[in-house]
């Protein structure tokens, strides 16, 4: 009896011994994971940041079965709407939904059983927040616009045209587009007097290739602009000298039929794989574009330039699960990688009707998450705040710090169709950010033909001119 007891006092003590232990783990690990990089956009808690978000509920758009135009598994596609009110009830906010891609059978198969494939998977509410939070002290600028938020359900930003019975697939992106457009129109967007399209990530993408399409939606009175956030994607060389990303968007490309979504402006000089990339696409794009990007983009670094399949000898394993921890080469090929951003977008930069602002954050979306879009301590000019993106990211004991910078401002003067590039407001958000992002004098630059470092001389265009008097 008494052994019994005791045995039984043993088994308690063990098990509160590894409850105690789990637990001191998961603290550990949270401490160790605070550098590492997020592949998804996640709803941030409170502490701060904001407190209860509103919660809008989703809307499946019950006519696009008979048009053809659904999920990956067949279901109805949707979106959450929150309508605007007051001095915004005649502007339009839309966004597209980001969540990467499929391109092979297997992958699609899985991906319909998400909720990035299948509606049956997808929240029934989600929380309004950053670009699309209604709260004035967070969001002043579009607070109280028609804000709508498409779910990304066709794996190919929102593109593409085919479908695979056997597997029983549909690949219905054009025509889910459409389709969300034609039902926004009859719920009051065809009364817009101003429209903005964004987007994040792969939702950047699409923003940036239905575009002009979105444009034609309005008549001319109606100002119409578009927002590609962290949509950059570059056809990059990755570490082992393969071309990770054109491997998976060429796959997507042929499988899912995405080529008939693609402008002819750029499929009738390209092959419609390069012309996935947004790098051949924003200069023929004839709508106001304004690009957001971190030239440092994490999922760009995790999945396309040292992805695990490319990083045979895992050099590239502890770097990418928190940057402070990468080495001195390492880091000046994450140089070269901005460098080949700005080369990218400099001709799109000559002309007056587009924007962008790309800063040197390791990020991937900024407009739509609370802790980015908005920082309650950010600078100020006058009584307006610098910093719709308050983005202060402290690389653990590293002192590397990449200071909040400048996004939101210069998102407000592209809608107000003041020409960012030359607008002293904007030199003085670039000189801060170049001010607080130095790069060494000789830059290193990746060949991405030749798969091998060069040396280059850093170029007028990354010397940001003073402001007009």
């Amino acid at each position: 009896m008494w052994q019994g007891s005791k045995s039984g006092g043993g088994m308690r003590l063990l098990r509160v011994f590894v409850f105690v232990g789990l637990v001191i783990v998961k603290w550990v690990e949270g401490f160790e994971n605070a550098n590492v990089t997020d592949m998804d956009v996640q709803y941030v808690s409170g502490r701060g940041f904001y407190n209860a978000p509103l919660l809008v509920g989703l809307t499946l758009i019950n006519g696009a079965a008979a048009k053809g135009a659904v999920c990956l598994d067949g279901s109805l596609p949707g979106y959450h709407f929150h309508r605007g009110y007051g001095s915004g009830s005649n502007s339009w906010l839309i966004q597209l939904e980001g969540g990467g891609w499929c391109g092979t059978i297997k992958n699609c198969v899985y991906s319909k059983k998400t909720r990035h494939g299948s509606s049956f998977f997808m929240e029934k509410q989600i929380p309004f927040i950053g670009i699309l939070s209604n709260k004035a002290e967070e969001n002043p600028d579009f607070f109280n616009w028609n804000r709508i938020k498409i779910r990304y359900c066709d794996g190919a930003s929102f593109s593409g045209d085919s479908q695979n019975a056997g597997a029983g697939l549909y690949f219905r992106g054009q025509r889910i587009w459409q389709a969300a457009m034609e039902d926004l129109m009859s719920k009051g967007m065809r009364y817009a007097q101003q429209a903005l399209l964004s987007g994040c990530s792969a939702g950047g993408l699409a923003s940036i290739i239905h575009c002009d399409e979105f444009r034609e939606l309005f008549p001319r009175t109606t100002r119409v602009k578009c927002l590609s956030d962290a949509g950059l994607f570059l056809d990059s060389v990755d570490v082992s000298g393969r071309r990770s990303l054109r491997n998976l968007f060429g796959s997507v490309v042929t499988l899912q039929g995405v080529q008939k979504s693609l402008p002819r402006s750029c499929t009738s000089r390209l092959n419609p794989i390069l012309c996935y990339f947004p790098q051949h696409l924003i200069a023929s794009v004839r709508t106001p574009l304004f690009l957001l990007n971190a030239a440092y983009d994490t999922w760009q670094i995790q999945a396309s330039l040292a992805p695990p399949s490319a990083d045979y000898r895992w050099n590239w394993f502890e770097c990418r699960k928190n940057y402070a921890r990468c080495s001195a080469p390492q880091i000046q090929y994450l140089q070269g990688f901005r460098y080949q951003m700005l080369r990218a977008t400099r001709g799109f930069s000559k002309s007056n009707k587009n924007g962008l602002f790309i800063n040197s954050c390791f990020a991937h979306c900024q407009s739509e998450r609370q802790d980015t879009w908005f920082a309650r301590d950010s600078p100020r000019i006058g009584n307006r705040s610098l910093l719709g993106t308050g983005f202060l990211i402290e690389l653990a004991s590293k002192l590397l710090v990449a200071l909040t910078l400048v996004t939101k401002p210069a998102i407000i003067w592209f809608l107000s169709d003041r020409p960012i590039k030359y607008h002293s407001f904007n030199s003085f958000l670039l000189l801060l950010y170049i001010a607080h992002a130095p790069l060494p004098e000789r830059a290193s630059s990746f060949n991405i033909e030749q798969n091998q470092f060069l040396s280059l001389e850093l170029r007028t265009m990354d010397r940001v001119p003073m402001p007009n008097k």
